[in-house]
């Protein structure tokens, strides 16, 4: 065993950032990915300015990025009654110094795939291979224990091992074993991607209905010479608690009649979304779930990040940003503190306990919580917002969000890198 070895369970985007920003910073790693091929699964994500940062100084530019999605320049609040509630600009339209990007998820996963094999080599992602579990040895290092695609099984020690292998993570369960269940909140989400012209700014976010009843789309690729994008849709409905969730699976296909009726009205002079919903190819089923958040991310040499360590709705839209900011900030610490328990632990010190509250405040809602507001405050039916929820109310609900998700853009931008160009870890003594 190298010393130093770092060992990753889950290629996802957590995983796959953890071992580019590993290589970065002259730390040997290797990702185990229980599927024999990835695929471009999924559908949108939204990437926001804080983690863009971080994949530009990974070398992964607006060039890269271009190719997978297109820069977010509004996000948008509208009413039931199709009125706007709250509207602001993203990225570099909104002042920061770098774009929020709208993005397929899974081309966005297959070009951080790409990287990595291109940087660390294909022996770096052992695809077929899943980890069930983990030994903690004597001398400080850590053995986990491994199930390849065709049966067999066998284990690989290294010096510290991150599980990031979601919100179904074997890492966080032998962890935390007595975990309460997966956590659903009453919402059924239906998604999909369809061709159509984008709408407002030609790349607007937008939350279209109530709290329990709801849309959100926007493009994530560029028009094409007809004027056409692929626009992704979240169509959301809350349940009373009699449902059975667990019947929905996760992205398990489904068909327009299972719920189309219950959207028939969002027809508007500016938007048709029964229009937009018979354009889509294929629809898919998803849950929302999330995870009670934990008193802590570690064991020892045995660390998590993203979904595995902070499942969270979707209604911050900042998932994958998160995950990608724990992998920054493990590699910043690492170059303090070494390959070396001490990091995780200070990883863990520092993240844990904001991002569980993150994690708990989009259960909440997360920015979604104006829709809230408006139907305590009128029924959700208005003639001028601003009656309903004066505009520095709004303001000011909008940047608490910003700020504890960690992309408040004054703050963003005169923050230094997080890992400074050049930095290597210095290895320790075998």
């Amino acid at each position: 065993m190298q010393h130093d070895h770092v060992l990753i369970a889950g290629g996802g985007i957590a995983g796959l950032t953890l071992a580019l920003t590993l290589h970065q910073i002259g730390v040997p790693c290797t990702v185990y990915e229980s599927v024999r091929e990835l695929k471009p699964l999924g559908v949108g994500i939204n990437i926001q300015p804080n983690a863009i940062r971080e994949l530009e100084d990974l070398g992964i530019g607006e060039g890269e990025l271009d190719e997978v999605g297109i820069p977010a320049r509004e996000w948008a609040l509208v009413g039931l009654n199709g009125k706007d509630i709250y509207s602001e600009p993203r990225g570099k339209l909104a002042g920061y110094n770098w774009h929020q990007y709208a993005v397929h998820r899974g081309k966005f996963h297959l070009m951080l795939y790409a990287r990595v094999l291109e940087r660390l080599g294909r022996d770096a992602v052992q695809l077929g291979h899943k980890i069930t579990g983990y030994r903690k040895e004597a001398d400080g290092s850590v053995t986990a224990q491994l199930v390849r695609a065709d049966g067999t099984s066998g284990e690989v020690s290294g010096a510290l091992l991150f599980g990031a292998e979601g919100i179904h993570s074997e890492v966080r369960a032998q962890m935390h074993p007595d975990q309460p269940d997966i956590h659903w909140g009453g919402t059924i989400m239906w998604r999909g991607t369809a061709r159509s012209v984008p709408i407002r700014s030609g790349s607007s976010f937008v939350g279209l209905g109530t709290s329990r009843h709801r849309v959100v789309f926007y493009p994530i690729s560029h028009p094409d010479k007809n004027g056409l994008a692929d626009i992704n849709w979240i169509a959301e409905k809350t349940f009373d608690d009699t449902h059975d969730w667990t019947k929905s699976g996760w992205f398990r296909e489904a068909h327009l009649a299972d719920f189309a009726h219950d959207f028939s009205d969002f027809v508007y002079d500016w938007f048709n979304l029964p229009e937009l919903l018979q354009k889509s190819e294929k629809v898919y089923e998803n849950p929302m779930i999330d995870r009670d958040p934990l008193p802590t991310w570690v064991d020892g040499p045995v660390a998590l990040l993203g979904d595995a360590a902070h499942p969270m709705y979707p209604t911050g839209s900042n998932g994958a940003s998160q995950a990608i900011i724990d992998a920054r900030v493990i590699g910043r610490i690492m170059l303090d503190h070494g390959v070396s328990q001490a990091s995780l632990a200070a990883y863990d010190q520092e993240m844990c306990g904001p991002v569980g509250g993150l994690a708990l405040r989009n259960r909440g809602a997360g920015p979604f919580g104006l829709l809230n507001m408006v139907e305590e405050r009128c029924g959700g039916v208005f003639e001028n917002i601003d009656e309903v929820i004066p505009p520095a109310e709004r303001s000011e609900f909008m940047l608490a969000y910003q700020k504890a998700a960690g992309f408040a853009r004054d703050t963003l931008n005169a923050a230094p890198r997080t890992i400074p160009e050049g930095a290597k870890v210095v290895e320790l003594a075998a």
